[in-house]
């Protein structure tokens, strides 16, 4: 029963990205919702609030209040807005470990960009969760980030910095998921070291009868309006690896700063939108020009992939597995076609999601793949377009299974 291994190890990771994107649902749609109301707020008015808000949503109104410090009373009912948040971050990193960490081999290492093994690539990969996120709040806290346009300018550079030294070290889809992880990072952080520990601060001043300090939410919202124009990035980086055009390209850390740069048009539309300055409709004519021009990137200095001398031990123990030459020829009667360096199926100018299963060494490296995809499925060929038999997907299986026992 140890190949079934594989079958529960990929439902669980369906599992955790239906949790992720769950989470990241509620984490972004309460952030955006604030972020809107915030900006949209009557402040003339009288009394203490700093202003206020009628809604109507699901057949009543709402009257919303903000107090730019806190009320005169701390509330019997009060409601925190957080575990979105810890939620997403923690299911996200569980899929980096389901994924990247136990298959290194195959998504995180890269042997034509470094000869790593797999626990110093995980090393770097947490190593520099942690280092950029010490960097970036020791600027926060910093007299240089008492300017906030200069706080995200260096913000930008420095991930801009990291996007390129991530190409130097992983794989294309491992550098382009790492970068919106680091991102993803910096924003929960915001959320678990900064504005929650500020807020319980000033709950704990209005329950012992203090006057609460106003820097604690000036520092707050300083934070908050990072995660606000980072999170369209963040949403691309973690899509971007269904898409080989944005991350299998010579040039994918110039299209991810690109791509930070068309958060910022975006959110600074419909901020400037819900804050009732106006309809700024040059955003969208930037956003669209610096669209094109990633698309534009994506073709530059394409080149043939040059495989690796030697094969992984995982990718050697699948090539001398009994059954390798039959799935070989397999492999490329049915699928090189279109998973090639230069697939020749009508239509096809690259290989879906960048797989390429035209040679023995790529092939070993992707049984995984290959038995989940075209073994016990039939996702591929899609639709069964080369008429791959029934027999020929019997073989595949036996032959992974023949050689998994021993894996994880």
């Amino acid at each position: 029963m140890m190949f079934e291994l594989t079958v529960i190890s990929d439902w669980l990771y369906f599992a955790i990205r239906w949790l992720h994107v769950i989470t990241a649902i509620a984490w972004i749609g309460s952030s955006f919702y604030f972020i809107a109301l915030d900006l949209g707020l009557n402040r003339n008015i009288q009394g203490p609030a700093d202003g206020e808000e009628w809604q109507v949503h699901g057949g009543g109104f709402y009257h919303i209040q903000k107090y730019l410090v806190a009320p005169d009373a701390m509330p019997e009912h009060l409601t925190w807005f957080k575990w979105e948040s810890y939620a997403t971050w923690l299911s996200g990193f569980a899929m980096m470990v389901v994924v990247y960490y136990l298959g290194a081999d195959m998504f995180l290492i890269d042997p034509r960009v470094a000869d790593l093994v797999a626990w110093q690539a995980i090393c770097i990969s947490i190593g520099s969760l942690a280092a950029v996120w010490v960097i970036y709040d020791l600027l926060c806290k910093s007299k240089f980030g008492n300017d906030n346009t200069r706080l995200m300018i260096a913000l930008y550079v420095l991930l801009i910095v990291l996007a390129y030294a991530y190409t130097q070290v992983f794989s294309g889809r491992a550098t382009m998921l790492h970068l919106g992880a680091i991102t993803a990072t910096i924003m929960s952080g915001n959320v678990f070291f900064i504005i929650m520990p500020n807020q319980r601060i000033v709950v704990a001043d209005l329950k012992a009868g203090r006057k609460p300090d106003p820097k604690y939410g000036k520092i707050a919202k300083q934070r908050s309006t990072h995660n606000n124009y980072l999170t369209l990035p963040v949403i691309f980086l973690m899509l971007s690896n269904h898409y080989p055009l944005a991350f299998a390209v010579e040039y994918n850390w110039v299209i991810a700063s690109l791509i930070f740069l068309m958060g910022v048009t975006i959110r600074h539309y419909f901020n400037s939108l819900h804050a009732r300055l106006g309809n700024p409709h040059w955003t969208w004519g930037a956003t669209a020009i610096i669209f094109v021009i990633v698309m534009w990137v994506s073709t530059l200095g394409r080149e043939p992939d040059v495989d690796p001398v030697a094969m992984t031990p995982t990718a050697k123990r699948f090539a001398s597995a009994e059954g390798f030459d039959e799935v070989h020829a397999i492999v490329m009667g049915r699928c090189s076609m279109c998973h090639s360096e230069e697939p020749f199926y009508e239509g096809m100018l690259w290989a879906p999601k960048g797989v390429k299963l035209d040679n023995e060494l790529r092939i070993a490296t992707a049984a995984r793949d290959i038995y989940l995809q075209a073994g016990i499925t039939h996702a591929m060929p899609p639709g069964n377009r080369t008429l791959i038999e029934p027999e020929e997907r019997a073989k595949i299986v036996e032959w992974y299974r023949k050689a998994a026992p021993s894996l994880w």
